[in-house]
């Protein structure tokens, strides 16, 4: 038995579960190992200090798998925006034919995407921006819950009533993000009316992932609590593991800061170091609350070897005896 969905049909891969881009952690050998063990992997573009260095990546990624792969772009407000246009560029001539996007008015991109014969799956996290990403012409929704790492958006609608109502709406393909680590979580995102599940935080912590092991282990040592969501008096709620940079945000936050006085706390490089150099405290870095689901740090070919394992075994077994 094989789980079969339309979103796999769609980008052609064996199993219904997706590593989404991470900024600093989604590299060639991540996503070729999640490509080999027949799920979908992305590079985040953006973690890649220049177009070509973009195109150096995808072409590493290409030497490590012969299986199919995406590039994830994400699109933030910024004072020095990144060229986006140079990367999308890079992104074609590199022939991916598979990109994740993610954040605001993504329309050029998608158009020029879907010139090119790119299929698109675009990431929201809520029902209203999904219906209007189908609009624009993307094949594939990524519907992120509450409780994922990164930008949560500001409804707090968590997945448990999210992915059911943008299930309701969105006639593309779509696939459930934020809270999702295993078996369980597969069988409930089908049962709710997704066609797969995109994994986060969970790929962070496999032998391939590309950040330091004592990262790895402080992700299986936190619980579900371990989290705290930033920026939320600047309408751009951000979750994040719970350490020393982000409680002092936290306090700041509520003591009326504005941006420029957590500015040097929150700086997108010390997040990487803490990634490069395994020192949890060092600056700000993206968890979710399925950290709490987190008990080992398996390879990715085991990781997505269970999941879809056991999550036959879910639907053929235990929830097939409730059927009388």
């Amino acid at each position: 038995m094989a789980i079969k969905t339309r979103f796999t049909e769609l980008v052609g891969v064996e199993h219904p579960v997706v590593q989404g881009g991470m900024q600093w952690v989604g590299r060639a050998e991540l996503v070729a190992a999640v490509a080999n063990a027949g799920g979908l992997g992305f590079i985040t573009a953006l973690t890649q200090p220049t177009p070509d260095a973009l195109r150096a990546e995808i072409e590493r990624c290409r030497k490590l798998t012969d299986k199919p792969f995406g590039v994830n772009l994400t699109i933030l407000p910024a004072i020095n925006p990144p060229p986006y246009a140079e990367y999308r560029r890079a992104i074609i001539e590199s022939g991916v034919k598979i990109v994740e996007t993610a954040g605001n008015k993504p329309q050029e991109h998608v158009d020029e995407f879907k010139a090119h014969g790119v299929i698109v799956v675009h990431k929201c996290t809520s029902v209203r921006h999904a219906l209007s990403a189908e609009r624009m012409g993307v094949d594939a929704i990524s519907i992120d819950g509450f409780e994922c790492a990164g930008h949560p958006g500001e409804d707090d609608v968590p997945g448990l009533i999210l992915i059911p109502a943008a299930a309701d709406k969105v006639k593309i393909p779509m696939i459930a993000s934020g809270g999702f680590g295993d078996a369980r979580g597969l069988v409930a995102a089908l049962a709710l009316g997704a066609e797969g599940i995109n994994m986060g935080t969970r790929f962070m912590c496999t032998k391939e992932s590309p950040i330091h092991e004592n990262v790895k282990r402080q992700i299986v040592e936190n619980d579900e609590r371990a989290t705290d969501l930033i920026f939320r008096t600047m309408h751009n709620t951000s979750r994040v593991a719970r350490n020393d940079i982000s409680r002092q945000v936290v306090e700041l936050e509520r003591s009326g800061a504005k941006f420029e006085d957590v500015r040097e706390l929150v700086a997108g490089t010390r997040g990487r170091v803490v990634y490069e150099t395994g020192d949890p405290d060092h600056g700000i870095w993206s968890a979710g609350q399925v950290q709490g689901l987190i008990h080992d740090i398996p390879s990715c070919a085991e990781l997505i070897s269970r999941i879809v394992t056991e999550a036959e075994a879910i639907i053929k077994g235990r929830l097939a005896r409730f059927v009388v």
